[in-house]
């Protein structure tokens, strides 16, 4: 109990971690995988057992037109694919398994990327997805969509041949919100050039253990919000 109030709103990318490590553990070893989307290759390194194949579109430069979010720099040179993320130039079932790792948000079309994925895998091939439910606005422009919610892949997934194997949430309503509590600091620095002063940091202190308390005997807010989902699904066999 103490230490979800103490780690309120902090889990997001740990947790996502953790479970992609696992799921990625548990491919046979020298199968081939394509990460799609896959920025500074942030995720080969779980990968070593694996033949990895690196895919982006390589436009982002860290900077992007300054609005939002942004990473500063970012270092593109070790992709071994620079295409769009719905035509990548590999032959039909050429993957045993692809993982796109919040991306989904920066594709204007991430239903056709859905269908490229669905080409390129072989029949009972793995997809490995996480998106945000929602997010704030970063890697602008290349920033579309926020809102990944179970009913999307449970739609477009099966619409498009894949069979859901596993499909959980990550954090839930009261994460959600002792995560963007924190960032309150930082925005208003940012955006009204002005410190927040110790009265609303004293409150903010004492909203979080709160939000610690509520997660922890929560019982499906995920439903309303959360971070995201972990999505594992197979390309369904052909008869």
């Amino acid at each position: 109990m103490g230490e979800n109030l103490i780690n309120a709103g902090l889990r997001n990318e740990s947790c996502r971690n953790e479970w992609l490590e696992k799921v990625l553990q548990d491919i046979p070893s020298g199968s081939r995988i394509l990460d799609a989307g896959a920025g500074e290759l942030k995720y080969e390194s779980l990968c070593s057992h694996l033949n990895y194949v690196a895919q982006d579109f390589a436009q982002y430069d860290g900077t992007g037109d300054g609005a939002g979010l942004q990473m500063g720099t970012w270092n593109q040179t070790r992709l071994d694919i620079i295409s769009d993320i719905t035509a990548i130039p590999e032959a039909n079932g050429s993957f045993d398994a692809i993982m796109c790792i919040e991306v989904f948000e920066h594709l204007p079309n991430p239903i056709a990327a859905i269908k490229e994925f669905s080409r390129l895998l072989r029949p009972g091939g793995l997809l490995i997805l996480t998106a945000p439910f929602c997010s704030l606005t970063h890697f602008a422009p290349y920033h579309y969509y926020s809102g990944f919610n179970r009913y999307f892949y449970l739609y477009h997934l099966v619409s498009n041949g894949f069979e859901i194997q596993e499909l959980v949430p990550n954090g839930n309503f009261f994460e959600y919100l002792a995560q963007e509590i924190r960032r309150i600091s930082a925005v208003t620095k940012q955006y009204t050039n002005r410190r927040l002063g110790i009265f609303g940091q004293i409150v903010l202190r004492l909203v979080l253990p709160i939000l610690g308390r509520l997660s922890a005997i929560d019982n499906g807010s995920h439903q309303l919000l959360c971070f995201g989902y972990h999505v594992r699904a197979s390309k369904a066999t052909i008869p």
